[in-house]
């Protein structure tokens, strides 16, 4: 098995910038205030981070800028796909949830995916922030960092948007479903 390489070639790095510059021009109100020349400079200087947005763009993420960080002078970027990511969709919440499925595993769960694609799970608070944005996962739900207590018991927790209300809930770890994927977090 050939390990999968992290870095992009420069047709892909290039058409990657498109997309990410063409994206936080369409959609300014996600990031008042920002600069897109600063973010693509801090871009081109973490190739790892290119390719880790590059994997959130090709399973369906359409990653944008939804804020910056002044303390560390990184860039956070969300998963701000109308619905939950296509390609990160009836996967169940970890590992442990996977392995204790006796039949109709589900291919994948979403913390490795996470892991290998070098991002984060949004916690609650960031799911709630980036519906303060916009509207999110109208049809879909989206798994979300789930508190060790409630993961102990085998529990997981994913949100989504209904009644012009985010809503919060509880679902076993080793669920899954279509319509329900995950949104992740970088921060460059």
């Amino acid at each position: 098995m050939t390990k999968k390489t992290k870095e992009l070639s420069h047709e892909q790095r290039e058409e990657l910038l498109r997309t990410l510059k063409s994206r936080f021009e369409k959609n300014m109100n996600r990031h008042k205030g920002l600069d897109w020349v600063k973010v693509q400079a801090k871009l081109e200087a973490t190739t790892e981070k290119l390719w880790s947005l590059n994997e959130m763009e090709g399973t369906g993420g359409e990653p944008d800028v939804v804020d910056h960080d002044k303390k560390t002078n990184e860039y956070i970027f969300y998963d701000c796909s109308p619905e939950s990511p296509k390609g990160r969709r009836s996967v169940c919440y970890d590992k442990e949830a996977l392995e204790s499925r006796k039949k109709y595993k589900p291919e994948n769960n979403a913390i490795d995916m996470a892991t290998a694609m070098g991002i984060e799970l949004l916690t609650e608070e960031q799911y709630r922030e980036l519906q303060n944005i916009e509207k999110f996962d109208m049809k879909s739900s989206s798994w979300v960092e789930t508190p060790a207590n409630i993961r102990k018991l085998g529990g997981a927790i994913f949100c989504d948007r209904r009644y012009e209300t985010v809503f919060m809930y509880h679902n076993g770890a080793d669920s899954y479903y279509a319509a329900r994927g995950f949104r992740g977090s970088l921060r460059v």
